[in-house]
């Protein structure tokens, strides 16, 4: 969903969270997520590599942008896109 367009009081399912469509609420089921609140204990490059691992390629690292943008946001962040992220990564063990 476009973070411009989330409202945390209504954060239901993962197409719910900010910049989480289809396909990636699809990735996040692959990697054992199927609720929101569940990546409150979560790790955003644990994911990326659970991820990588499940499906047998390396996926593109703004995939680990976008985990890191819905684990804070569940954590109380803002909603934000994904893009804001990117430093952070890079800054990152896998940048």
């Amino acid at each position: 969903m476009n973070p411009q367009k989330v409202r945390r009081e209504q954060v239901r399912k993962l197409e719910d969270l900010p910049n989480i469509g289809k396909a990636m609420a699809a990735d996040l089921c692959l990697i054992g997520i199927q609720l929101p609140e569940q990546l409150l204990e979560r790790e955003a490059f644990e994911m990326y590599e659970m991820l990588c691992e499940r499906t047998g390629q390396r996926h593109d690292p703004c995939v680990i942008d976008v985990f890191l943008s819905i684990v804070s946001f569940m954590r109380g962040g803002e909603a934000l896109p994904w893009w804001t992220f990117t430093q952070e990564r890079k800054r990152s063990r896998m940048g």
